[in-house]
């Protein structure tokens, strides 16, 4: 049978009406499924039992389902979901009170194909693209443990978890219209980030497509050499043309741009690289997001020693960028940046 949230507001409405049904039907069911968050016929009660019965015979759902939860002693929850298919992907909640912030990190994909040297993710290979259902799936979840654990809805959504948002990219794009469409969740695009590793075709094309939300790049290092040694889709994405692709996006949409740039100690954390950061600044209005490495299992990095990333970040300030060096948080559960592999 098929998923009924694979299917357009249209298909529903054509299958309404051969059943018979009224035209206002369908928005009833659709609000349901992308309003109400439904994910069995029988919450749909006002429709029919008639048209509920109906719809079984011939709709499933799929939804994700709660594997395993962990909760960190700074307040972060991870989740770990089951897919229908056996498969298993995790989600983030970070909750900073202080600034009643509450930010969800969600997965794209199921694994992930990009092999960056420095990622538990980037360590299993790629199964499949999440479905926009599935992504939608988790933002709802999450939100139902933010208002339980801390009664305080989501405020922020970032695309900063397994996998890599832009290699899933219809279904990406369709799980944010889905959580931003008046005829749905209504969030503000504007409290939701992509963070990719740089695919510069797929920047323009979000360009293109006139997207409202801001965007991450997952840099890590300011020139080719270094960032090539950890980053391997740079050797076909290079920075030079990673940045011809940002600076047509902001000419573009306007759009909020950040760099994700994570401190390894002796690597890309001196002075020297502090100055080839700041050159990449000066194109565009740009923030950046100094972060402190978390340690993997078998990989040799680690965090950059508190004088250096100190040092790093006060270089950028003081040439007029906007860096802030942010704390990893979930550490003591695998939830920090870079540590998501279904533990």
């Amino acid at each position: 049978m098929i998923d009924i949230r694979k299917i357009s507001q249209e298909d529903i409405h054509e299958w309404v009406l051969s059943k018979g049904g009224k035209p206002f039907v369908s928005k009833q069911i659709y609000q349901w499924l992308w309003q109400k968050s439904a994910t069995s016929f029988e919450e749909m009660t006002n429709l029919s039992k008639t048209l509920r019965e109906q719809l079984s015979q011939e709709f499933i759902f799929n939804p994700i389902k709660e594997d395993k939860t962990q909760k960190s002693n700074d307040g972060t929850i991870k989740t770990r979901w089951k897919l229908h298919d056996g498969h298993l992907i995790e989600s983030v909640l970070i909750p900073v009170p202080s600034d009643q912030r509450y930010t969800v990190c969600v997965s794209s994909q199921v694994g992930c194909s990009l092999t960056c040297s420095f990622c538990a993710t980037g360590k299993m290979k790629r199964v499949r693209n999440l479905d926009a259902a599935e992504i939608y799936d988790q933002v709802v979840e999450v939100n139902r443990q933010s208002l339980e654990t801390f009664d305080h809805p989501l405020t922020n959504i970032v695309f900063m978890g397994m996998g890599e948002p832009l290699l899933a990219y219809n279904n990406v794009l369709e799980s944010i219209e889905k959580l931003t469409s008046e005829k749905a969740l209504n969030i503000s695009a504007k409290r939701i980030t992509v963070s990719t590793a740089g695919i510069a075709k797929m920047i323009k094309k979000l360009a293109d497509d006139e997207v409202r939300f801001n965007l991450a790049l997952s840099l890590h290092a300011a020139d080719d050499e270094k960032r090539n040694s950890i980053m391997p889709i740079n050797e076909t994405n290079n920075l030079e043309v990673l940045m011809d692709a940002l600076e047509y996006f902001h000419l573009n949409t306007k759009n909020k741009i950040s760099y994700e740039y994570i401190a390894f100690n002796g690597f890309n954390d001196s002075i020297e690289d502090a100055k080839n950061l700041l050159k990449l600044c000066k194109r565009f209005p740009v923030k950046v997001n100094i972060i402190e490495y978390n340690p993997v299992e078998g990989v040799d990095f680690v965090k950059s020693k508190a004088d250096r990333i100190e040092s790093f970040t006060n270089f950028l300030k003081k040439n007029n960028v906007m860096a802030t060096l942010r704390r990893s948080r979930g550490k003591d559960i695998d939830a920090a940046c870079g540590q998501l592999a279904n533990k």
